[in-house]
């Protein structure tokens, strides 16, 4: 008895399964856990470049300012700020801020439409400004990058705005999840 039980619940799945095989939910679910991957390696690229960011700043940058004494940690993260700010302002100014908010603007306004270019930016210059003792955290900036894969790959895929929503939301959960 049981056997046939799990047979019929087994054809059933396979009827269910076949019946979606090129729907539009199969696609989405796809690509959602392949924004919901590429985010959390993202956000595992973006804690490796902060390690080594403050490894720069203040190992080398420390035995570089030695002759300074303790105050060379003042020094550091005023250059980090000097770095980051011409950074973000010629190559994404949508990498400005904690990167939340800027998600939530692109989400209500763009259709959740992000260039490309600030999931690099956001990472390069977040990390430097973590790495050299900024006073900021760093799940803003990682669900930022998470959504702007996400964006990404809805626009690769062309695909309608609720669709490139969608996959925002799934990037944002997917570099969030891999920081916990």
């Amino acid at each position: 008895m049981p056997r046939k039980y799990l047979s019929t619940k087994l054809r059933s799945f396979l009827l269910t399964v076949s019946t979606i095989h090129t729907s539009e939910t199969l696609i989405g679910m796809l690509l959602a856990v392949l924004v919901g991957a590429l985010s959390g390696l993202g956000a595992v690229a973006f804690r490796w470049m902060l390690t080594n960011f403050n490894y720069l700043f203040f190992d080398v940058g420390g035995k570089a300012l030695g002759f300074l004494g303790q105050y060379y940690v003042i020094l550091i993260p005023a250059a980090g700020g000097l770095l980051v700010g011409p950074l973000v302002y010629f190559f994404a100014r949508e990498a400005k801020g904690h990167g939340v908010p800027e998600v939530m603007e692109a989400v209500a306004l763009r259709g959740g439409r992000i260039r490309p270019r600030v999931a690099f930016v956001k990472a390069f210059a977040s990390a430097i400004c973590i790495g050299s003792g900024g006073s900021v955290g760093r799940e803003g900036p990682i669900v930022q990058i998470g959504s702007s894969v996400g964006s990404t790959i809805g626009q690769l895929f062309k695909m309608p705005p609720d669709g490139v929503r969608t996959l925002v939301a799934c990037g944002a959960a997917g570099g969030y999840l891999s920081n916990i």
